[in-house]
């Protein structure tokens, strides 16, 4: 598990101790920063990254403004000691604390799939409340991945659907409809995604929502519905990935091929790995395949590459741009409220 924030990262508050800061040079604001709510349902294993990810996007997308991220946690998630403990020391609160938090706006993380479907999970009446009371409530909300699958089964009952076999890579995503959310991000832009399961487009239109940006190899990658006032923000993929999310992701994957807890070995992340690192990691999955089927109680170990993507993170510029359009839509609905109270 990943240490602590570092300080240039985020920065406790003494007037809000029950806040994460995200870390801004001081300067006088005519406008107190935004309070963004972190929802994070991320396992153990990937809390604090997520933290910083999102911490990171949202630093970049707050322009001089700034803002302040607040974490919570979903009951019927199961965490570790390691995990409470740095839950306890990040001031996280539970969701039911959501709706006294004054936020502006409100991120939902995903979780990893222990049931076959999501209404099973034992945390999915719990995430169905706080999805009610922020569409009751019309806080600005941006779904990730299964949060965003398990939004929709709940507001719609939309059923996500099993693939024949993972979206796992960097796909070219195009804008297919104009929105303000989009207004300063490219017409098209890279997204990682990785996921075992989709939402049908026709299932999203019918049911109302707008379908804003799609992928011609991995379907709808970006999709929102609003509603007096409210605006609820969905992606399929990763946009606040970092650069190595998808190698980590691979790895761990194969691992779990190399012991068993698997039947097929995992496929390359699609458009992400130089030519180079991903010739021999198709070579070894290869051999560690045919090594296992003919028995050998073990395969060589995984290979040690620089997992440097041939994109850069790319991808993350295009994130920035994206939450700079959603806190720039939660502003003026803040300052609008306000007027009209």
């Amino acid at each position: 598990m990943e240490g602590l924030h570092s300080r240039e990262t985020f920065e406790r508050h003494d007037a809000a101790p029950d806040a994460i800061a995200l870390h801004r040079p001081s300067a006088r604001r005519a406008l107190p920063p935004l309070r963004v709510g972190l929802l994070n349902n991320m396992p153990d294993a990937a809390l604090i990254q997520t933290e910083r990810q999102f911490g990171r996007v949202v630093d970049a997308g707050a322009g001089r403004r700034g803002a302040r991220l607040l974490p919570f946690f979903l009951d019927g998630v199961a965490r570790g000691e390691q995990a409470r403990a740095h839950m306890a020391l990040a001031g996280y609160a539970p969701a039911s604390a959501i709706p006294a938090a004054g936020l502006d706006a409100l991120i939902v993380t995903g979780c990893e799939p222990k049931a076959a479907h999501l209404s099973d999970e034992p945390y999915f009446e719990a995430f169905g409340e706080t999805v009610g009371r922020a569409w009751a409530r019309g806080t600005p909300t941006l779904f990730s991945c299964l949060a965003a699958h398990a939004a929709v089964l709940h507001l719609d009952g939309i059923e996500r659907r099993r693939l024949p076999a993972k979206y796992s890579g960097v796909y070219r995503c195009e804008r297919v409809a104009d929105h303000p959310l989009l207004m300063r991000v490219p017409r098209v832009t890279p997204v990682p995604h990785s996921r075992w399961n989709d939402l049908p487009e026709a299932d999203l239109t019918a049911a109302g929502y707008m379908v804003l940006r799609r992928s011609a190899q991995v379907g709808v990658d970006l999709f929102l519905r609003e509603r007096d006032g409210g605006l609820f923000v969905f992606l399929q993929g990763h946009p606040e990935y970092d650069g190595d999310s998808l190698a980590r992701e691979y790895r761990r994957d194969v691992s779990r091929f190399l012991g068993r807890e698997r039947a097929d070995c995992p496929s390359l992340p699609a458009h992400y790995f130089p030519a180079d690192a991903a010739r021999r990691l198709s070579d070894f999955a290869g051999n560690a395949a045919r090594m296992l089927a003919e028995g050998a109680p073990r395969a060589a170990p995984f290979p040690s590459i620089d997992v440097e993507p041939p994109l850069r993170a790319a991808w993350q510029a295009g994130a920035a741009s994206l939450m700079r359009g959603f806190l720039t839509l939660v502003a003026e609905r803040a300052a609008a409220a306000r007027e009209a109270a």
